[in-house]
């Protein structure tokens, strides 16, 4: 069973607060709208429809204000730093499981200088057979084309795939195009499921 994992929510946590805090202050702009904006923006830059600082502009003027080349590459860093942390027992997972022979993958929506920034910084994504960035691959999940551009990748048939998702419309993507998928809540649970895989697998 090879298993495709998603990134964030599963291998890396979610924003903090204190980076969630930090981009709010660096745009100047009341939170609610703030956020309203960055997430009704986010699917076009981290399908790599637009650079990051036609994003940025595009979320100043829902905000009705302009963000000078300055302010934009405050909130890049901002943002970059907001998404930064990992779960360190899944990494652990993702390194055990590289180190067995197991075939992994890894199906992220993530734009293209937080994708460098992870490159960069986190060498376990070396163990992967198969990065698809949403920046680099053209989709962002839960278009059926992200998982099956996976698929070809790993040249694995669908049914052979195990998606490892924290969001359920994800998880519902992929068993739509023919993958198995797990609803991530805690690395005890999705060892627990792995095992059954292999089990029947080998059955």
């Amino acid at each position: 069973m090879t298993v495709l994992f998603d990134l964030f929510g599963v291998l890396a946590c979610h924003q903090s607060e204190e980076g969630k805090d930090r981009l709010v202050h660096v745009a100047g702009a009341p939170a609610p709208a703030f956020w309203e904006a960055y997430w009704a923006r986010r699917p076009s830059y981290d399908r790599a429809d637009v650079s990051a600082s036609e994003y940025w502009h595009r979320v100043g003027e829902d905000l009705g204000v302009r963000f000078d080349g300055h302010r934009i590459a405050g909130l890049v860093e901002a943002d970059i730093a907001s998404w930064n942390a990992v779960d360190d027992t899944m990494v652990a997972l993702v390194e055990e499981l590289a180190a067995s022979g197991r075939r992994i993958g890894l199906l992220s929506n993530i734009p293209e200088e937080l994708a460098l920034h992870y490159e960069e910084h986190h060498p376990w994504l070396r163990g992967f057979h198969v990065r698809a960035f949403s920046c680099r691959i053209g989709h962002v999940k839960p278009e059926p084309e992200a998982y099956r551009w996976c698929q070809d990748a790993l040249r694995t048939e669908p049914e052979r795939v195990l998606f490892v998702d924290d969001r359920q419309e994800n998880v519902r993507g992929a068993r739509e195009t023919g993958m198995r998928a797990h609803l991530f809540t805690t690395a005890d649970r999705l060892r627990e499921d792995l095992a059954r895989w292999d089990a029947a697998a080998s059955a």
